[in-house]
Formats: structure tokens, C-alpha cells, sequence
């Protein structure tokens, strides 16, 4: 069956949509995440993960699968992801793709095969950023690849290494080894979800402001007792990087409140790297998130493709 991905900036309804989707199709649907910070077991609140008891009964794949220790990798998602969607296509059900990471939804969606990786090259880059610090670091890679520091978060250390890395191996900016667009895998139908800049804007607002209500302080305190600090990737996501800098610092409500409207605007920032990244894809069928008949317009975008 052909599989459905539905993309978009943070914050516009993607999983709600999914769950929709497959209540009006009775069922037969199971779900693939493509957001790379909820691949981690407990960065809940901070991800705005579905809790189970909000799926519907509906299967989910590609939550839960790592440990906040360790390092989330495109390839990695990339080869389990592929397995989940042809197992539910064998099974006879429908499976929607749902996320926001760019990288991580190209290298599903497209023909994909990662550079090689040098050790030395690597670690020379490793010591770069050791010197310098990400933020300077980030700065050199939108240098040399504008295009990949674009969809690269200038807190990410590891993936901005990787970046320079790939560029120096192969002597071609970094998503010269990413493929062109063409064909889906799959023949997948892409659907994206945006909506009006003001209104988004006000939408994530809620979401930062629920996160923190909710206990996203405490999700925090919690996966720092689980080894959180020593992750590479998840110490830095969104939300998670500026309470731990909170806490570093003192931890006092004043701090707190400063986290909270640091991930607004970090998440603020992200959402503007996320348009612009996706519409540069063609095979997309954007649709308005606030639009009344959202599911019959991406079951339609669905059945038309192909």
C-alpha cells in the first residue's frame, strides 16, 4: 500500500492529523515517527510526544528506540524506518510517515547511500569544534554549505561535524551527497502542513508555555539522573539544551522563566530552517493547517498521487 508521509514545521498538527487519518480509514494504518528527538525514551513532555494512552490504539514505530546516551544517526533511522514501512505494507495497512526532521525524512523518502567516514578527518574536526565551540563552528560550515547549515541547528555539534567532515572527504558541499529529488521511495504521497506565520506563532507559544506546565523541568531533572548531559544528540534538542543550562546556572524561577522563552524563540527559529527546507520539494501538497476538512484534503492529496 502506498505509504503517506505528512511533514511540516513544529507545531502544526502532524500527529493529530496521522490519528485522524487513521480513524477515518477504520484501522488499518500504524504510524512511522520522523522526528529525531522522539526517538528517545522519556524526552516526552519536551518532544510533545503522544502519550499511549492518546494513540488510539493505533501501533506507532520508531518512538522509544533509544536511550538518551546514545547518539541518534540519519543511517540508523534510515535502515530501521525502511524495514517498519515495508513490514506494514506487507501486513496490508497504510503507513504514514509523521515528522519534522528534515534530514531524517529525505533519507527515508529518497535513495539515500551516506559517505564513509575517516577517523583522522573526523577528529581533527572533533578538536575544531572542542577550540572554537559549536556556535563558531556551525558558523564556519554556513561558510562552506550554506544549504547544510540550514538544516543543521547551530547547537548540534555532532551532525556540524559530520557536515565538514563529508565536505573535505568528498571535495562537494555536504548535500552533494544527498540525492536529488525525484521519484519517492514507495511511491510515497507528501502531504505538508503550515499555516499563517501569526498563527503558528501563537500555536507554539501554547506548546512552549504547556511544555513547561506540564513538568518539562522535572523530565529534565529526571533524564540527568539517566546520563541526559553525556548524550551527543539528545542534550541538545530544543527545550532539553536551555533548562540544563538553567539548572547549570542556578536553577532559580527567574532562570526558568528565561528557558522557557529561549525554546519559544530557538523553536521559533527551527520552524523558519524547516520551511525553508521543505519547500524547496516539489512533490509536496502543502495544506493550510487550520483548514476544516485537513483529512479530506490529505486523503485526496493520497489518492491522487500515482
Amino acid at each position: 500500500m502506498r505509504p503517506l508521509a505528512i511533514i511540516g514545521p513544529t507545531g502544526t498538527g502532524k500527529s493529530q492529523l496521522a490519528l485522524d487519518i487513521a480513524d477515518r480509514l477504520g484501522g488499518q494504518t500504524e504510524i512511522v515517527n520522523a522526528d529525531a528527538m522522539q526517538l528517545y525514551r522519556g524526552m516526552d513532555i519536551g518532544t510533545a510526544k503522544l502519550p499511549i494512552a492518546q494513540r488510539r490504539g493505533i501501533p506507532h514505530h520508531q518512538l522509544d528506540v533509544l536511550d538518551v546516551t546514545e547518539t541518534a544517526t540519519v543511517a540508523r533511522y534510515q535502515q530501521a524506518a525502511i524495514a517498519d514501512i515495508e513490514a506494514i505494507a506487507a501486513r496490508g495497512a497504510l503507513p504514514v510517515v509523521v515528522g519534522g526532521s528534515m534530514l531524517y525524512i529525505q533519507s527515508l523518502l529518497d535513495e539515500w547511500s551516506f559517505p564513509a567516514t575517516d577517523p583522522a578527518v573526523r577528529a581533527r574536526w572533533e578538536q575544531r569544534l572542542a577550540e572554537v565551540g559549536v556556535s563558531r563552528l556551525h558558523e564556519e560550515l554556513a561558510r562552506r554549505d550554506p544549504a547544510a547549515a540550514a538544516a543543521i541547528l547551530p547547537t548540534d555539534g555532532r551532525r556540524t561535524v559530520r557536515a565538514l567532515e563529508v565536505i573535505e572527504l568528498t571535495g562537494r558541499p555536504f548535500a552533494a551527497s544527498a540525492p536529488q529529488i525525484g521519484a519517492p521511495r514507495w511511491g510515497t504521497a507528501i502531504v505538508g502542513l503550515d499555516c499563517d506565520t501569526t498563527v503558528l506563532d501563537e500555536w507554539l507559544v501554547r506548546r512552549t508555555e504547556r511544555m513547561f506546565d506540564e513538568g518539562l523541568v522535572d523530565e529534565v531533572r529526571m533524564l540527568l539522573g539517566r546520563g541526559l548531559r553525556d548524550g551527543v544528540t539528545a542534550a541538545r534538542a530544543l527545550g532539553y539544551a536551555q533548562v540544563i543550562a538553567a539548572l547549570d546556572a542556578g536553577g532559580t524561577a527567574e532562570l526558568l522563566d528565561a528557558a522557557r522563552q529561549q525554546t519559544f524563540f530557538g523553536t521559533r527559529r527551527y520552524v523558519r530552517r524547516q520551511r525553508s527546507w521543505f519547500r524547496r520539494d516539489h512533490r509536496v501538497r502543502w495544506i493550510d493547517a487550520t483548514a476544516a476538512d485537513v483529512v479530506d484534503r490529505a486523503l485526496q492529496a493520497w489518492r491522487q498521487v500515482g
